[in-house]
């Protein structure tokens, strides 16, 4: 097995005295998709934005390639981590192209424009989500669901080995759903690190390798899909009955 990527060691996220997740032991390796689940407000954000070196957890230490995160410059770390916010940002009038340029910056020296190879990356990954022919648009003209595919665009355009979802789905209809979901799982596949959090366990079911469980209160559990997405396991971290069915031979968990 390959060497973790990214690995959290005794980790700890607070949310003022609030103790969300305690000493969880994580390691991301290239090729795997993992999923983090929880009920609202479990920590699952603070979790990815500790990942990425944007705020520091209350306890424990983040490695990345072996060498400790909070050390290393933060264009270091945004060549080889990138981060996928739950929230759009709004009132933009950047065109779709300009704003998927943005990804190819820390690949860049200071003040250096971007070059013709970077603008046809960036064009590329547009049409990979289904967003060539709005190149010229400003974002603020575009939908919710085409905002977040062209911000999902931004960070394949970064090209890190760690791609951090935030609810990766929301604003998606179901066909673009796992439409970007088959293409982070391709990601993977092509010797990229995926880790995504999701509010469907089914998605779970169907796309990760690892699944995390996030109770909120410190407890968590993680390991292989089929022995952490359970009817059981699900009950207990959404406190409500989760059932599990088979529809054309994948696992669907739905509420009873």
């Amino acid at each position: 097995m390959s060497r973790p990527i990214l690995a959290a060691r005794g980790l700890g996220i607070r949310a003022g005295e609030r103790v969300l997740v305690r000493a969880i032991d994580l390691e991301i390796r290239a090729g795997e998709c993992v999923a983090l689940l929880g009920r609202n407000g479990a920590g699952k954000s603070l979790t990815l934005q500790a990942l990425a070196g944007l705020d520091r957890p209350a306890e424990g230490m983040i490695t990345l390639e072996g060498r400790p995160l909070d050390g290393l410059p933060r264009r270091a770390i945004a060549r080889h981590i990138g981060l996928l916010l739950q929230d759009l940002e709004s009132g933009h009038s950047e065109t779709a192209l300009d704003t998927v340029l943005v990804g190819r910056h820390p690949h860049l020296a200071p003040w250096q424009w971007e070059r013709e190879a970077d603008r046809r990356l960036a064009r590329s990954m547009l049409t990979r989500l289904g967003l060539g022919e709005f190149a010229a648009r400003r974002t603020a003209t575009l939908s919710g669901g085409e905002q977040r595919r062209v911000a999902m665009a931004t960070l394949l355009a970064q090209q890190p080995s760690v791609y951090l979802l935030d609810e990766p789905t929301n604003h998606l209809d179901p066909h673009h759903q796992l439409a970007v979901l088959d293409l982070f799982r391709e990601q993977a596949h092509g010797g990229h690190a995926v880790v995504a959090t999701l509010h469907d366990p089914s998605l779970a079911a169907r796309y990760a390798d690892r699944a995390v469980l996030l109770h909120g209160d410190g407890r968590w559990l993680a390991g292989p899909v089929d022995e952490v997405l359970t009817p059981e396991n699900l009950s207990a971290l959404y406190l409500v009955r989760i059932v599990a069915t088979s529809v054309e031979g994948r696992r669907v968990f739905v509420a009873a």
